[in-house]
């Protein structure tokens, strides 16, 4: 072999390999900035406008275009899966639906730190209204309870309700992989919602310590967890996030759910249910996979009361 061979394999081996890691780590960054920069301007620009025309506007764009993406496809087998006794066409309609669900919550995300204008002297005159329940037993009391949630209507919402609420002191949220974005979204956040736990390495050992103090935690759990227990969702198999049945199990604490649902011009629903009763074993203690079963058939009769504001974009079913 001669040299001009042996120099070709070691930049082959060595400096080719090492400088396309760079190039992509380098597409990477301006990928990502461009990406935070637009997420910035879009909120900035939504900001302009107000809540009920910008929330408007952006749902009949998003019901225009949002149809011809990829994870329409996602959408359409979820739904074909869940309502088999819907045409072609009622499933076309609501996949437009959700889509324009997601553009307004897009919309809504801009307003964050204004949304809520419920006053209780003049309830009803704003854009926030309440279920019939009473929430005197949902409130702080020092003491440890769970709090479950989905992706429906304004799921952003649920955690300010329970700060303004004084219910919620602290949801878990898993970050989005865009480091500016997720900056920008938590600097959204901030202000708006009580304190909010990523899930990394250390959120499990957060969310012990806290609960431990008796402090009231929240959380998301209606997407595929790969590895979770198997539960029925709409009457087909799929794993489910445990996290939450696995502390209520360890606590021994109460479970609530709760909701915001979306209504008419830019307006919102509060609600929550009465406590859960949690299946047990035959050692008395929370079984994990009936708990995250009953919670299941929770979210799945809120999906199929308004199946237009779940997020059917998510591959549930796998």
């Amino acid at each position: 072999m001669n040299t001009v061979e042996q120099a070709w394999r070691r930049f082959r081996r060595g400096t080719l390999p090492r400088f396309r890691n760079r190039m992509r780590q380098r597409v990477g960054r301006v990928g990502g900035w461009l990406l935070g920069g637009y997420v910035r301007g879009s909120l900035w620009w939504l900001r302009l406008w107000p809540l009920e025309v910008s929330s408007a506007a952006m749902a009949f764009w998003a019901r225009l275009f949002g149809p011809l993406w990829p994870l329409t496809k996602v959408a359409r087998r979820n739904l074909e899966l869940a309502f088999p006794e819907k045409t072609p066409q009622e499933i076309s309609k609501l996949v437009r639906e959700v889509w324009a669900n997601l553009g307004r919550l897009c919309a809504e995300f801009a307003h964050l730190d204004h949304i809520w204008d419920y006053d209780p002297d003049t309830p009803g005159a704003g854009r926030i209204e309440f279920g019939t329940q009473d929430f005197a037993k949902q409130r702080l009391d020092g003491k440890t309870a769970l709090f479950f949630s989905a992706h429906t209507g304004n799921w952003e919402m649920c955690a300010i309700a329970g700060a303004e609420m004084g219910i919620l002191d602290a949801v878990i949220y898993r970050e989005p992989n865009n480091k500016t974005a997720a900056e920008l979204i938590e600097e959204t956040r901030k202000g708006t919602m009580p304190d909010l736990i990523r899930t990394n390495r250390d959120a499990a050992r957060e969310l012990i310590r806290r609960l431990g103090q008796g402090q009231h935690i929240g959380m998301l759990v209606d997407q595929y967890w790969t590895g979770g227990p198997k539960v029925k969702f709409f009457g087909r198999p799929t794993a489910t996030n445990p996290t939450l049945a696995k502390l209520a199990r360890h606590f021994d604490c109460p479970v609530y759910g709760w909701r915001v649902v979306r209504l008419p011009k830019a307006r919102f629903r509060v609600e929550f249910t009465d406590e859960m009763v949690m299946p047990r074993d035959a050692e008395g203690k929370v079984d994990v996979e009936g708990a995250m079963q009953a919670i299941n058939d929770v979210i799945e009769g809120w999906v199929r009361e308004h199946p237009a504001q779940w997020l059917w974009l998510h591959r549930r079913w796998r």
